[in-house]
């Protein structure tokens, strides 16, 4: 009876590892959740507030930027996700170039904000400009809104792909394969929440019309 549960020690520890992994990641989605949502709050009663200003405003945004947007992020939430199928069936190389695929949706979405921040600014529309101080309180509220909400999913995609790399790196040395392969899970889940939360400012700013 030692000798066996001598053997049963280490796997034990790694399932305890393992599951301490995923309810910490679980934990942290639950907190960006919060945050998330309590802007959105924020976003509905200033809307309910300054329901005009809010609709004129939506205009000013590119509603076929935004929709290439979701395309490219649901099919990186498709491509990461068949990256962790990949890697528990064993196949580190197309597990590898999934994460890659997934790295290069992320950079387009970037791209397109990129222009799009950037037609933005270049109208005068960031707070803190001459044309935005001069804007009616409604629609200077929607820009804020606009601005920091996206610019704060933005830097999440950012840390996501950060962490992606991370993942593709430890695969590459062997430190992820079928048999561990909880950091290449959570990297998923991450990548899932921003998508979901894009999902939502999407129609939120782009769609009022």
């Amino acid at each position: 009876m030692e000798h066996t549960s001598g053997f049963a020690l280490p796997n034990s520890g790694h399932n305890r590892d393992t599951e301490a992994s995923k309810m910490g990641m679980w934990l942290f989605l639950f907190t960006e959740l919060l945050l998330f949502g309590g802007l959105f709050i924020v976003y509905i009663i200033y809307r309910m507030m300054n329901h005009e200003a809010f609709l004129l405003s939506s205009f000013e945004l590119n509603v076929a930027m935004g929709t290439i947007n979701t395309v490219v992020l649901l099919f990186s939430s498709m491509t990461i996700a068949m990256s962790i199928t990949a890697i528990q069936k064993g196949n580190t190389k197309l597990s590898i170039r999934l994460h890659i695929i997934t790295l290069g949706a992320a950079l387009v979405f970037m791209v397109i904000k990129y222009f799009e921040w950037s037609a933005k600014i270049h109208h005068g529309l960031f707070p803190g400009m001459e044309v935005y101080n001069n804007l009616p309180k409604g629609e200077g509220l929607f820009f804020f809104l606009y601005f920091f909400m996206t610019g704060l999913h933005a830097l999440h995609i950012v840390i996501g792909a950060i962490f992606i790399g991370v993942v593709i790196y430890r695969t590459k040395k062997g430190q992820v394969d079928a048999e561990h392969y909880t950091l290449t899970e959570n990297a998923g889940l991450y990548w899932h929440l921003v998508d979901l939360i894009w999902i939502y400012l999407f129609p939120l700013f782009y769609l009022i019309h």
